[in-house]
């Protein structure tokens, strides 16, 4: 119906407002910096329109970028798709291949999710959700870290950001990386939590975060998993939403920052 039409185009209308506002990139650019450099391979699942795909491209980066909603990845593949160091693929990630249903959400397609408890239950616990509706389904294909790994190389970097799905993105991947981010939200912290046990178990890991859309890590020097762990089963200091991040070659109780 023309109505739903007009609500998906609303809604890609909305998040091209958000993420390709003026500024963005340079900020974008100058928080990857320490992760990624020219050379490097980054994988950015859930890449949506690709700001950060273009952060990491600018970097000198080469770009494998997710996206499996399809209205969304063909406009990913528009702006980003004829430059040669970024490869679009219209996969999601998850802890095996196959298929998922995709429940999404026309005026808000940001937060479309693989976790099936997010469209009943995740607007009573998180009120920045209230307004949310996921209105349809779609089946998409789905790979894993591990494949993707095997037909692009290891990466340097990976950024995740799949509305709660982030625990079964780590468990498809059997490696440590030198370096990634995977989103929180507060309503579903518990998969966070299972996100730092996962890449505990794969390396030595040492964590940061950084709430919302800020640019600037909450703690001063990095941390243990047990120490993370303990930020996020308490709350998150309070952030609706945010990205931990992940870095090899943690010491005992933390790094220098």
């Amino acid at each position: 119906m023309r109505w739903r039409a007009a609500e998906r185009w609303l809604g890609l209308l909305r998040s091209l407002i958000i993420y390709r506002r003026p500024g963005r990139q340079k900020a974008l650019v100058e928080l990857y910096r320490p992760f990624v450099g020219p050379g490097d391979l980054v994988f950015d699942v859930g890449a949506h329109l690709g700001d950060r795909t273009v952060a990491f491209a600018t970097l000198g980066a080469r770009v494998v970028a997710l996206e499996p909603q399809p209205l969304v990845r063909a406009w990913l593949e528009r702006w980003v798709g004829g430059r040669p160091e970024v490869t679009v693929r219209g996969e999601a990630v998850g802890a095996r291949p196959g298929t998922a249903r995709l429940a999404v959400s026309r005026r808000t397609p940001t937060v479309s999710t693989l976790a099936g408890d997010w469209p009943g239950s995740l607007a009573e616990r998180n009120p920045s959700f209230r307004g949310v509706r996921w209105e349809e389904s779609v089946e998409v294909p789905v790979t894993t870290l591990d494949l993707l790994v095997e037909a692009h190389g290891a990466p340097s970097f990976i950024k995740i950001d799949v509305e709660g799905w982030e625990a079964e993105v780590l468990a498809g991947l059997s490696q440590p990386v030198p370096a990634l981010s995977l989103e929180f939200v507060t309503g579903a912290l518990e998969v966070a939590v299972a996100c730092v046990e996962r890449l505990e178990a794969l390396g030595s890991y040492e964590f940061n975060a950084i709430p919302g859309e800020e640019r600037a890590f909450v703690m001063e020097r990095w941390v243990a998993a047990g120490e993370m762990v303990d930020w996020l089963t308490r709350g998150a200091g309070g952030a609706s939403s945010g990205d931990v991040y992940a870095r090899l070659g943690a010491t005992e109780g933390g790094g220098d920052g």
